[in-house]
């Protein structure tokens, strides 16, 4: 008979008991361990992941055979480890105890003295549903990913500049490969894009590719978010629920904005790095995961190492390839395409009849530095189709910011609450160079706010 890989684990205080169950078991299963104390049973789980436990309901210090015992042991068990498969081993005046027993979790019992036949079925089937309960929360896994994964197909990457041509190099090179990717670049250079090209061109394609935006996770939310919950671990944990990292198993997991996190989510992101593996935040079960990681931050990560505001040893976790994608202001041959490319895009979008830019708007947008970079390029472009009243867009269609050259001052062409607004947000991202910290504090908010401010302007 072929030999099962599971391992069990006998919890019983009668010794006649355990050298009868091994002897009988280990014949059929890869590891069988036993012990007499129940003490023992939180050591044995934190040294070993048992497929199933076979717990009797009462022990010998227990003056009434009232199962009490078995019961605290079977919510203990379920504490430790809220997917265990335990077994109860119960005499027959007991079944209506193991009855009850199963209703507040456990999943079958055993009659002693047993027929080994009927034990070894019992434990099979137990076994059978705990592989199908696993297959329904990998499903529930994959089914989240799917939901949360960006598009699957190559994302569409227009450049034309000799500096953008050596950044698609160096992700084609690199995608091929399992290594972390660390991206570097201001706000709205392209770096979400890069991160999907580099999962669409891996072996990793036909797989998920999940992005979390890192800055705007609170501290409470984090570990949920990420490693997943179980039922009952917070307040409003209903339901079991896999994290994110559990959602791109199997494929890549793109942690945006990676700069922002405090140094006790930079300690716990590091832990699951390392060991890949995650626990759900309630359970103390590991769960191996295989994800590629690609970052992305605005920020200098090196100094911020210095400044200890970043852990050394995570900036070497996530950076094996480093790639830095240069602003739109240092790329100019991509302007013309990329604002062509806009305008073809909206004008389906919105259907309007716009059929291309005119030469003297082509002039103006090569001189103006595009501070907000392609994306601000991108919502330009959008807004300009949209009120533009001719077939071509022309300069009169776009709102070109003044920039000076320290940031500090403000050209105000309007005292629209909102526009000033804008602009004192754009001014001081242009002047800490997209630096969100630093932008959010000489601007008296905080991060939080920041953000909030950056997605009611899109910017």
């Amino acid at each position: 008979m072929e030999m099962n890989e599971a391992n069990i684990l006998i919890v019983d205080d009668n010794p006649g008991v355990l050298s009868a169950g091994k002897l009988f078991l280990k014949r059929h299963f890869a590891e069988v361990d036993t012990t007499r104390d129940p003490e023992d049973i939180p050591g044995f789980m934190k040294e070993n992941r048992y497929s199933l436990i076979l717990l009797d309901m009462n022990f010998g210090r227990s003056a009434k055979n009232t199962g009490q015992e078995g019961f605290h042991w079977l919510s203990r068990i379920l504490e430790l480890d809220p997917s265990a498969v335990v077994v109860l081993i119960t005499a027959y005046g007991d079944v209506e105890l193991a009855v009850k027993a199963i209703k507040n979790g456990a999943t079958d019992f055993v009659l002693k003295p047993w027929d080994n036949d009927k034990l070894l079925a019992t434990l099979n089937s137990a076994l059978k549903l705990k592989a199908s309960q696993d297959e329904n929360n990998q499903l529930k896994s994959k089914q989240l990913g799917r939901n949360l994964a960006e598009q699957r197909d190559m994302p569409e990457i227009i450049f034309r500049s000799q500096a953008m041509q050596q950044v698609f190099e160096t992700v084609q090179r690199v995608a091929e490969t399992d290594a972390n990717v660390l991206l570097l670049g201001e706000n709205g250079t392209g770096k979400d894009l890069i991160a999907q090209a580099i999962h669409a061109h891996s072996r990793r394609a036909q797989e998920n590719f999940v992005k979390v935006d890192m800055g705007a996770l609170t501290e409470t939310l984090f570990e949920s978010e990420l490693f997943g919950h179980v039922k009952g671990a917070f307040t409003d944990a209903r339901d079991d629920r896999p994290g994110r990292f559990e959602a791109s198993d199997g494929g890549t997991i793109f942690l945006d904005e990676i700069g922002n996190l405090s140094l006790g989510q930079q300690a716990k992101l590091l832990t699951v790095l390392q060991n890949r593996t995650i626990t759900r935040v309630g359970s103390n079960r590991v769960r191996p995961v295989n994800v590629r990681v690609i970052a992305a931050t605005n920020q200098n990560l090196f100094e911020a190492v210095k400044n200890r505001t970043f852990r050394q040893d995570l900036l070497y976790r996530i950076n094996t390839i480093e790639i830095q994608i240069p602003p739109l202001r240092e790329r100019a041959d991509d302007v013309e395409p990329l604002a062509h490319h806009f305008q073809k895009v909206f004008a389906r979008k919105y259907n309007r009849p716009v059929s291309g830019l005119s030469a003297s708007l082509l002039k103006e947008m090569l001189r103006y530095p595009w501070p907000g970079n392609v994306r601000e390029l991108q919502h330009a472009v959008e807004r300009a189709v949209i009120m533009a009243k001719g077939e071509k867009l022309q300069p009169e269609d776009f709102f070109f910011r003044q920039a000076d050259a320290d940031g500090n001052n403000l050209d105000l062409p309007t005292m629209n609450l909102d526009e000033v607004e804008k602009q004192l947000i754009t001014k001081a991202l242009q002047k800490h160079h997209g630096n969100i910290t630093e932008a959010a504090a000489e601007l008296g908010l905080t991060r939080a706010s920041l953000y909030r401010r950056l997605e009611k302007y899109h910017l």
